[in-house]
């Protein structure tokens, strides 16, 4: 069999990181990223880039805690090579800081990311209206630059970049030999997938050098995370709105929540607003299917649907997406091996 030819649909974080695992997996393969946008214009350049997980109900406990370990130790490695500036990640301490005390003081990825221990009553004395907190280390990308790395990297393994709109993963299959669904929200068109919404975000990017902490409120919704250049200050989970426009009163509202936390971002200058759509279901789709038209088929692995997620867990999915091709790509030698005899 010649090598085989695999499309992967999307260009986002994930459409990159899994065209990667499959290039480390699969040498023999022939790769290209087929996306309508690539970075700057995706949805993961609008990402905070910050590796505290989001538990995905659908998904068993165990599976997301592999899926987190493996990207913070894929990630951690690179923030100690001479990679670390050019690929945007670096380590960042801070504080998640609830105003109940949580049932669960420990969270399942508490003995991944480093030195994690509730916060002292010193500490806490910074955030008056919080009676509980933890701190720890944890990785932070900045989300271009990571990007533009990633393809960096596929570009030097050969994978050609295309940009293309897929309407359809049908119209691929004369083609490619296996296609990879790495779609994000798009998915709800290009599959018609009922079960994935969009959980809008806005976020601020401001410049306050002198901010070098992460703060997080426990219930997602107030964030200040500092990144190499800027600090994004966040945000909003608006399920089901699918507008991508700038919102000011959001943008004043982020402000007034971020400054409360940490007061100094008053003096922040050069506000950037940004908006993305996080592609959110119950749990992350990441599996193999077989389509077929008039006795032709076409293998599929999906991979999409990581929601606000999807930075704490990119590296794990899309090592499993690159399992699940190579799965395909030995079923095909298999037939066409078959159809020798």
């Amino acid at each position: 069999m010649a090598a085989p030819k695999v499309a992967v649909v999307g260009a986002g974080l994930i459409g990159l990181s899994t065209a990667l695992c499959i290039v480390e997996t699969c040498p023999s393969c022939s790769v290209a990223v087929l996306s309508d946008q690539f970075s700057p214009n995706t949805t993961s350049d609008v990402a905070a880039g910050i590796l505290i997980p989001h538990t995905y109900p659908g998904t068993a406990i165990h599976v997301q805690k592999q899926w987190f370990k493996e990207t913070f130790t894929y990630l951690f490695a690179i923030s100690n090579s001479a990679e670390a500036s050019e690929s945007g990640i670096h380590l960042v301490s801070g504080w998640q800081i609830f105003k109940n005390t949580p049932k669960e003081e420990s969270p399942f990825w508490s003995d991944v990311v480093l030195g994690f221990r509730p916060m002292s009553k010193a500490e806490l004395q910074k955030f008056p209206q919080h009676q509980f907190g933890q701190a720890f280390t944890t990785l932070k990308c900045d989300c271009p630059p990571y990007l533009l790395w990633l393809e960096k990297r596929l570009k030097a393994a050969g994978v050609q970049m295309y940009t293309r709109k897929v309407s359809d993963l049908w119209e691929l299959h004369s083609e490619y030999n296996v296609v990879v669904n790495c779609a994000g929200i798009g998915a709800h068109h290009l599959v018609g997938d009922e079960k994935l919404f969009p959980i809008r975000g806005q976020v601020v990017e401001v410049h306050a050098p002198w901010v070098k902490n992460f703060i997080r409120d426990a219930d997602g919704s107030t964030y200040i995370y500092p990144g190499i250049h800027r600090v994004t200050l966040g945000g909003t989970r608006e399920k089901e709105n699918w507008s991508l426009s700038p919102d000011p009163d959001t943008t004043k509202d982020i402000f007034d929540r971020c400054c409360s936390l940490e007061p100094s971002l008053q003096g922040a200058q050069d506000v950037k607003v940004k908006v993305g759509l996080r592609p959110s279901r119950q749990s992350v789709r990441l599996n193999r299917e077989v389509l077929s038209q008039g006795g032709v088929k076409l293998l599929v692995v999906h991979n999409y649907g990581h929601g606000a997620g999807g930075f704490s867990v990119h590296r794990g999915t899309a090592k499993e997406a690159a399992r699940l091709v190579g799965e395909c790509i030995a079923a095909l030698r298999g037939s066409s091996s078959r159809a020798k005899l």
